[in-house]
């Protein structure tokens, strides 16, 4: 089962898939959109030729638990992807995996300035990990 996961930005997303069987983090990169429509559109094209079951999209909490406007923005756009798409969409804490991304790409010896294109890839791919990693406890 293929799951990919979603690291929703404004102008820039983060989309990382698993391997066919759900197991592990394969391709990740990022995609480029003006709106929510271009983006759909976009996810439209990777789910279908990649054979995506299940999808997995970031939910931005406070350091301290709560939501705020941004996890209300991706919570109404869980219910879009749920209501296009027909697949199950699972929300995930993505507190700190920016950092983390980050971190990760700085001691890849990347610098600062290049972290912009693909930082939201390595965030999605941390989210997925999360929750692949979370999926096997249960096997």
């Amino acid at each position: 089962m293929r799951v990919l996961a979603i690291d929703l930005g404004e102008r820039r997303t983060g989309l990382a898939f698993s391997d066919i069987g759900g197991r592990i983090c394969g391709a990740a990169f990022s995609v480029e959109h003006f709106n929510k429509d271009e983006l759909l559109k976009r996810l439209n094209l990777e789910i279908a030729s990649r054979g995506v079951e299940e999808l997995v999209l970031g939910l931005p909490r406070n350091m301290d638990g709560t939501e705020g406007e941004k996890a209300n923005e991706s919570r109404e756009f869980a219910t879009v992807l749920e209501e296009t798409f027909g697949l199950p969409v699972h929300l995930r804490d993505e507190r700190l995996t920016t950092v983390a991304a980050h971190d990760i790409l700085r001691n890849c010896g990347n610098k600062e300035r290049a972290h912009r294109k693909n930082v939201d890839a390595v965030a999605a791919s941390l989210i997925l990990t999360s929750f692949l990693d979370e999926k096997k406890v249960d096997y």
